[in-house]
């Protein structure tokens, strides 16, 4: 701040003399300082330098130090956890430009609040039916309105292994969502991992009346990827395609390259998503009218794809089912 300041006082110091020079020109040219010698001019000079300097400072502290102010009152703000704050662009352009990412950063800001509230009100949500169904049952166990038998207590322990399984998943969603998940990149056949995939759910298409098959697809490079990861990613886009897809209808895994992108798609024949449910599917414990699952599935798949530099999309077609396709980046040769 000292060269600001530095420049601030010569930029007067020069307005001063170039006003005392055009006060003295405009003079002389009225015929007013004939024969006024140094001491008149120095006179002028100071006169010049009363008026201009009170004046420049004037014009600056409205140029810059309002501005400067509007920020600092709106960082208080922020601080103070109101991320509605907002300043007005204004003053010279690298105030403006301040102006500008403060605005942009206050809205990151509020959004990001905004989200941690709806994931809060969206776990305490979850987690609730869950634990009233074990407590409501281990009462009835307790009080003697059900049997101790293996069948209710066998309820009692599905329920528990439901809410394991939601409080992992959140636990994988909050890591990759906040970009600290470590991937564990190694050469990988993404064959055989669509075909691990699709033997460890053969027990639950069958169960559904569901046939799940592998297209033909030409051998691609290994691809750097962590396989837990990508195998999590097809496990649930194979495993929702089964579960929203009634007696008889097939799902298929295909994959193709595409330029320097690996593109898996999986094809249902199910009943498909409603164009109202279809841009959300892919937020958190977003679920169809089908769903039993936590609603994590999707938001996690997508987290992992972008966490390995792809992209993941969803498209269908009511009554003729839907697509789930992702793309994987080959290794650069």
């Amino acid at each position: 701040m000292a060269w600001m300041a530095f420049v601030l006082m010569a930029v007067l110091a020069l307005a001063g003399v170039g006003a005392a020079f055009l006060v003295s020109l405009a003079l002389r040219l009225a015929g007013l300082r004939a024969g006024a010698g140094p001491t008149a001019d120095l006179l002028l000079v100071v006169l010049a330098l009363f008026v201009a300097v009170p004046l420049a400072f004037s014009l600056a502290m409205r140029r810059v130090g309002l501005p400067l102010g509007d920020v600092v009152s709106a960082a208080d703000r922020v601080a103070r956890g109101d991320y509605t704050a907002r300043i007005a662009e204004r003053g010279p352009p690298f105030l403006r430009g301040v102006a500008r990412a403060f605005n942009g950063m206050t809205a990151q800001l509020e959004e990001q609040d905004r989200q941690r509230r709806e994931l809060l009100a969206d776990i305490a949500h979850e987690l609730r039916t869950p634990l009233a169904v074990v407590q409501g049952r281990l009462e009835g166990l307790l009080d003697g309105v059900y049997p101790r038998d293996e069948t209710h207590l066998g309820e009692v322990l599905e329920e528990t292994r439901m809410l394991a399984r939601l409080v992992e998943d959140l636990g994988t969603l909050a890591h990759s969502e906040r970009g600290v998940m470590a991937l564990q990149r190694e050469p990988t056949d993404l064959a055989v991992l669509i075909h691990d995939t699709v033997r460890a759910l053969a027990d639950e298409a069958a169960a559904r009346g569901v046939s799940v098959r592998v297209e033909d697809f030409a051998e691609f490079p290994l691809l750097d990827v962590d396989p837990l990861r990508i195998r999590q990613v097809l496990t649930n886009l194979v495993s929702n395609a089964i579960r929203h897809s009634t007696g008889g209808a097939d799902v298929s895994i295909a994959a193709e390259r595409r330029a320097d992108t690996i593109l898996v798609s999986v094809r249902d024949t199910g009943p498909g998503i409603g164009p109202e449910e279809l841009p959300r599917i892919f937020d958190r414990f977003q679920k169809g009218a089908l769903s039993q699952g936590s609603g994590l599935g999707l938001a996690i798949a997508r987290n992992l794809v972008t966490a390995h530099g792809g992209e993941i999309s969803a498209d269908s077609t009511p009554g003729r089912g839907s697509t789930v396709a992702f793309t994987i980046p080959l290794p650069a040769v």
